[in-house]
């Protein structure tokens, strides 16, 4: 009986035991961790910190020791082929609270999401590792005495390429995909234009495919013009594609010059007749606010709804002597803003204010602020 007793006890202390075991030292790649042991206790926790270049794959940097082993799992992860904005000086704001962001650019040969110089990344729940996608340039096959044409693709897009029937190569290609790492296989495409859809035009010609520089006359139905004035016109075939479509219309759908507007015009040099479904783009003045369409375009001989270009504010510095007021933190003698901004203001030394505290914060209204007072 004693010694049935014995065995159970000691049965009994070494799963105690192995209970008191419940996680190896952590293996966390591009870190260091406090504190180390052996081995660890269910709910002994960790601190970690990453090296440079590297930030916590999760929110906080401490992990805890759980049956299921470490939670959340310790790891350190970097921005793949891009840079933190001011890395040095943001590294202090790791771990980062759910919700902060923080802008980051990418390496050469790789583009953030919208395709900008800079992006941000947000700190959420189920945050990990970061990466730009790269992006790959696709030079067309061309003559010798071709300009070099080019086009960028993103990480996982693919190109189709065409052979027309008559010409040699080895190892045929069809399509090419842009990879992390660059193309999938050095692309060797020749492009082609396909037979264009016409709309109020007939073409002289036909047949397909046309290769680069092959010529494709067309003729307007009755009635109908090209952008020229002409009822004939050409297009060429380049390695873009066509060099334009057909594009017909009635004479009287035509529009003239797009209207000017106050402290304002279009971006691009006026024309004397605007075919139907031609678009501008207007833009203010520097410090006007654009209020309304910013493109506006040519439908049946009528230009669209207009924007208007709503005033800033002035602030001279008569005013604010008047006022006994300055600029906070600016010595601008006269200084514009644009509608919606704020504008903040404090005594001049000496003056002490006599409107109240939030007047000092004056927002701009389509050219008029209310200013504050000191006396």
């Amino acid at each position: 009986m004693l010694l049935l007793v014995k065995v159970i006890l000691t049965l009994w202390v070494s799963w105690v035991h192995g209970q008191e075991i419940a996680c190896d030292p952590p293996r966390i790649e591009n870190s260091q961790y406090i504190s180390k042991r052996t081995n660890y206790r269910l709910g002994d926790t960790i601190t970690y910190y990453c090296t440079s270049g590297f930030f916590p794959s999760s929110w906080g940097n401490t992990a805890k020791c759980t049956d299921k082993g470490w939670d959340p799992p310790p790891r350190c992860s970097k921005i793949k082929h891009g840079l933190l904005y001011k890395e040095e000086t943001y590294r202090s704001y790791f771990p980062a609270p759910i919700g902060q962001w923080f802008y980051y650019s990418c390496d050469e040969n790789y583009v953030t999401p919208p395709e900008k110089v800079w992006h941000y990344i947000t700190c959420t729940k189920m945050d990990g590792p970061r990466k730009c996608p790269a992006a790959c340039i696709f030079n067309y096959s061309e003559h010798p005495h071709s300009p070099p044409k080019k086009q960028k693709y993103l990480q996982g897009q693919t190109h189709h390429c065409y052979l027309p029937s008559g010409l040699q190569s080895p190892k045929p290609q069809r399509t090419v995909t842009c990879t992390e790492n660059g193309w999938s296989s050095p692309p060797t495409c020749i492009q082609h234009c396909d037979m264009p859809i016409f709309e109020n035009a007939t073409a002289t010609i036909t047949g397909k495919p046309f290769r680069p520089n092959d010529t494709l006359d067309y003729q307007c139905l009755d009635g109908y013009e090209n952008e020229d004035g002409n009822a004939l016109g050409t297009m060429v075939c380049t390695e873009n594609g066509w060099s334009h479509l057909p594009t017909c219309f009635k004479s009287a759908d035509k529009c003239g010059p797009p209207p000017a507007i106050s402290n304002g015009a279009i971006t691009s040099l006026p024309l004397e007749v605007y075919p139907p479904g031609s678009r501008v783009e207007y833009q203010c003045q520097a410090y006007y606010e654009l209020r309304g369409p910013k493109y506006v375009t040519c439908s049946y001989a009528k230009w669209s709804e207009l924007p208007s270009c709503i005033d800033p504010c002035v602030i001279s510095e008569k005013i604010m002597s008047e006022k006994n007021i300055e600029l906070k933190g600016k010595d601008d003698k006269t200084y514009y803003v644009k509608t919606g901004d704020i504008i903040e203001f404090v005594c001049k030394s000496g003056h002490r204010a006599v409107t109240s505290e939030e007047s000092f914060q004056a927002v701009c209204l389509e050219g008029m602020v209310e200013f504050p007072r000191c006396e």
